[in-house]
């Protein structure tokens, strides 16, 4: 009897062999692409995949958006620093939601039209509005490179 078993053993193995080579053929189907990776969303020119600083007058306060962070100053606070969980950029608008280590709630909201600080005769290409806690703040925006390579006067 062991022939048999062996011989219907040999078969079945034959048989399904054949069975899963029929459903694939290699020259049927070329490999799909990797698709393109994902770019980082622009806002009124700023890259918003690259650092942007916020700032404010009265009082003094300022955001820098890197792509780990959010960290809050103004004068009269403690630095405060939230995850940067990406914006959600819907038209002209880019929205950062998150919570700073100081437990509090903080929304930057960055609005692709032209802002003066008010201070300056600098014009910057976003205007930002900074929720946190009870307050909230205006200022403008640019991409953190575009204002150290450009004091303001």
């Amino acid at each position: 009897m062991r022939p048999i078993r062996s011989v219907l053993m040999a078969a079945s193995v034959a048989g399904l062999s054949l069975a899963l080579a029929g459903c694939y053929d290699r020259k049927e189907k070329e490999p799909e692409s990797a698709p393109p990776p994902e770019t980082a969303a622009t806002l009124g020119g700023v890259d918003l995949g690259r650092p942007v600083r916020a700032v404010g007058t009265e009082p003094f306060w300022s955001v820098e958006v890197t792509p780990d962070a959010l960290v809050y100053t103004r004068m009269d606070q403690p630095t405060q620093r939230a995850p940067n969980h990406g914006a959600t950029v819907q038209g002209t608008m880019a929205t950062y939601a998150t919570s700073t280590d100081l437990k509090m709630a903080f929304n930057l909201t960055l609005i692709a039209t032209e802002c003066s600080d008010g201070m300056s005769d600098r014009t910057y290409p976003l205007t930002a509005r900074v929720e946190i806690g009870d307050d909230t703040l205006n200022g403008c925006a640019d991409a953190a490179s575009a204002l150290a390579v450009a004091p303001a006067p």
